[in-house]
């Protein structure tokens, strides 16, 4: 059963499962649910704890001898199955389903710790044999829109008052960094009194940048027409030593979904049918952003943008005059819907 990390200690106060899976790569929300996974065990009466970590040529015997082994001091015992990004295999995923299978399956209680499941993971006949078990608990990174919220009522748990242009704030500085942002309101929270009011003075003033930028997050700005988080993420991504290629590629790869979008609209297909047409298929959460992009540039604009990043890549290889960075910069506000490129194709690029 499927339940997501903030409702997960109510799901596990009333009855313990044997199995729970957390997957997903953001890290805080990751480790608080793992946290309070081990919490309800111990409440559970189940002390003992192994840990089995998966690495390159790990034995998946080892997890069938683990639950067979009797507790010298308990009667159960908490299994905790930490795979990381490592690719389960056919043997790993035979090991879980005859665990999930096996009679005393129920006797222990297994935690599986792992990176992001995709959908086709989730069909698995692993995970289903385990879901029907236990729980599921998925982690999201926080979207930038919901980012403000989730922080204030975030900074309550530490006694504090967080009004929602300082939370924005708060959010901007750590983007993509909810360890960073909670890190920041707990030193809030020594700072000042218990039950204080903080407003954008007291984060502008005291809290350190700790933004976490991807390329990832930037084709996210521009298919949102976020232009002045576009041309953040590029600045940060610059200052944080990113190569220019890397986040040519990312920008490349949306301007031809987008190309592509459009043929499959022009052949008189729906926007669903087109999205799934993609490869990979563009799921549920991204279509609004890329419906947005499509509404914004036609593909007379876009065709212009990727001849022009055909010369941003003769130039980040050195074999053309344009300065890479202020032309990437320019590329993403102009896919942001900005007006970025004021010389798109012309001899003498200026970065406008």
């Amino acid at each position: 059963m499927k339940v997501f990390a903030d409702k997960l200690p109510d799901a596990l106060s009333s009855k313990l499962p044997p199995v729970v899976i957390v997957a997903g790569e953001e890290p805080l929300q990751h480790m608080e649910a793992c946290d309070a996974v081990r919490a309800a065990a111990r409440e559970h009466g189940i002390d003992e704890r192994e840990i089995l970590h998966v690495e390159a040529n790990f034995a998946w015997g080892r997890l069938r001898e683990s639950a067979a082994s009797l507790s010298l001091f308990a009667s159960r015992k908490l299994i905790e199955l930490r795979l990381g990004n490592h690719n389960l295999g056919q043997e790993g995923a035979k090991a879980l389903k005859e665990y999930a299978e096996t009679p005393g399956a129920r006797d222990n209680m297994l935690l599986v710790s792992m990176g992001k499941l995709d959908f086709r993971q989730q069909k698995s006949a692993w995970f289903q044999a385990l879901d029907k078990l236990g729980l599921f608990v998925p982690v999201w990174p926080v979207d930038i829109s919901r980012l403000g919220f989730w922080l204030r009522d975030r900074a309550a748990r530490y006694n504090l008052s967080l009004d929602l242009d300082a939370a924005r704030l708060l959010g901007e500085r750590t983007e993509g960094n909810l360890l960073a942002a909670d890190q920041e309101l707990q030193k809030l929270a020594l700072l000042v009194p218990p039950g204080s009011h903080i407003g954008p003075t007291q984060i502008g003033g005291g809290v350190e940048d700790s933004a976490r930028y991807d390329v990832f997050t930037l084709a996210d700005a521009c298919l949102k027409g976020e232009r002045s988080r576009a041309s953040r993420i590029i600045h940060g991504l610059h200052g944080e030593g990113v190569e220019p290629p890397i986040v040519l590629w990312a920008l490349t790869r949306e301007l031809r979904t987008l190309l592509s979008l459009h043929q499959h609209l022009e052949q008189g297909q729906s926007f669903e049918h087109a999205c799934k047409a993609q490869k990979p298929a563009i799921f549920d959460k991204r279509r609004p952003a890329y419906q947005q992009a499509i509404a914004r540039l036609p593909v007379k604009r876009l065709h212009k943008l990727l001849l022009f990043s055909q010369r941003l890549d003769l130039a980040v290889k050195g074999s053309a005059a344009l300065p890479p960075w202020e032309a990437l910069h320019d590329l993403a506000l102009t896919l942001a819907g900005g007006r970025g490129l004021l010389a798109e194709l012309s001899s003498s690029y200026r970065p406008g």
